[in-house]
């Protein structure tokens, strides 16, 4: 079981790692979904730093559980946060928050599990 924890935990830190990367430096796709929901972009860098304490979280979970447990309730706070965002804005193309949100809730229900 702890390989599956420790995939799932890999998997999801890199992608949001990967997500706070692209917002804190700027990259063009943050800032057009941004102006696309109507999210200022000064939020941009904020939103990137929060993904990266969540991606920085889940590492760190691995040596200390309850850190791992905190990062993925976060960032299943985070994506439901976003998730209002998208639906506010009449934008209804879930597929990479399915795949974000599904990755925060299965690092969330893999680090209860295992640990």
């Amino acid at each position: 079981m702890f390989a599956v924890y420790l995939t799932i935990t890999l998997l999801a830190a890199t992608l949001n790692g990967m997500a706070a990367i692209a917002n804190v430096i700027g990259h063009d796709y943050p800032k057009s979904q941004a102006d696309k929901l109507g999210v200022p972009r000064s939020w941009m860098r904020p939103l990137g730093m929060l993904l990266g304490t969540g991606a920085l979280g889940l590492l760190a979970g691995i040596a200390v559980p309850v850190l791992g447990t905190l990062a993925a309730s976060g960032l299943v706070l985070y994506f439901l946060g976003a998730f209002t965002v998208h639906l506010r804005a009449g934008d209804h193309h879930f597929a990479p928050w399915t795949l974000y949100f599904s990755l925060a809730v299965a690092a969330l229900a893999v680090n209860l599990t295992c640990r």
